[in-house]
């Protein structure tokens, strides 16, 4: 059949040695080579557990790693606690999915990131700092997400950039001074667009022409007059717009 795809072919599962054949089968609620338990095809296995949920809690320890990790999607969430030390990390991912809130913390320190994200994301925000100082940049992205801002101090000096650019979004007005001076220039940038516009004079100096020319639009007009021409243009044009925009001193008094 030259130029045509051959037909997928669904694994079928041999009926006789279904523990529930004299049930579900002459129900109708499982169909060889469609919706089955016994088959190696998760999609089988998923329509199985979906129309027959009651049969999930008796796969939940089966020697089949996908068919333990489907059957935690059914499972009742009271007998999954057990399967937080699940030898799989797609199993476990889905119990970090089902298990409540409350009783993640046994995940908290897994060998798996995404476990540990799925767990970043679902924790009480009060239990959130256990995973402030975890190995990968991802899930502390997530805590710095999740924090209160009166609890992101900890990671304004965060070793990845992008966990500081989002405590640099989301840090209390007070507190971005703090962050004033980061050695990332897209972290300045953002604190440059938030600052106190008393605190943005610090930044006219900055070595980075964005952060200058955003601190430009913000600082007192006074705190411009005296300022030595910058060598980057727009940044004098923003200069001279604002000083030009300004009454002379002498009307000021």
């Amino acid at each position: 059949m030259s130029g045509q795809e051959s037909p997928v072919t669904l694994p079928v599962a041999d009926c006789s040695l279904c523990p529930f054949r004299g049930k579900t089968l002459l129900m109708g609620r499982c169909m060889p080579g469609d919706t089955c338990i016994t088959a190696e095809s998760g999609r089988q296995i998923d329509r199985f557990l979906r129309i027959n949920p009651a049969y999930a809690e008796h796969y939940l320890h089966d020697a089949f790693w996908e068919r333990r990790a489907i059957a935690v999607r059914y499972a009742p969430q009271k007998a999954l606690l057990e399967m937080v030390n699940d030898d799989d990390e797609v199993v476990r991912r889905a119990v970090a999915y089902r298990l409540p809130p409350t009783q993640l913390n046994s995940l908290i320190n897994d060998s798996d990131r995404e476990v540990r994200m799925t767990v970043a994301d679902r924790i009480p925000t009060e239990q959130l700092e256990q995973l402030a100082d975890d190995g990968d940049y991802i899930v502390r992205l997530t805590v710095a997400r999740r924090l209160p801002q009166g609890r992101l101090f900890r990671l304004i000096r965060d070793r990845d950039v992008e966990v500081r650019k989002v405590v640099a979004e989301r840090l209390p007005e007070v507190s971005l001074a703090l962050m004033a001076h980061d050695e990332a220039p897209e972290v300045r940038r953002i604190i440059a667009e938030r600052i106190d516009s008393e605190d943005a004079v610090a930044l006219l100096n900055d070595p980075d022409w964005v952060v200058r020319y955003t601190a430009v639009q913000r600082v007192p007009a006074d705190a411009l007059r005296d300022l030595p021409d910058d060598p980057e243009p727009d940044v004098q044009a923003a200069v001279q717009a604002r000083l030009a925009s300004q009454p002379p001193t002498s009307e000021l008094k």
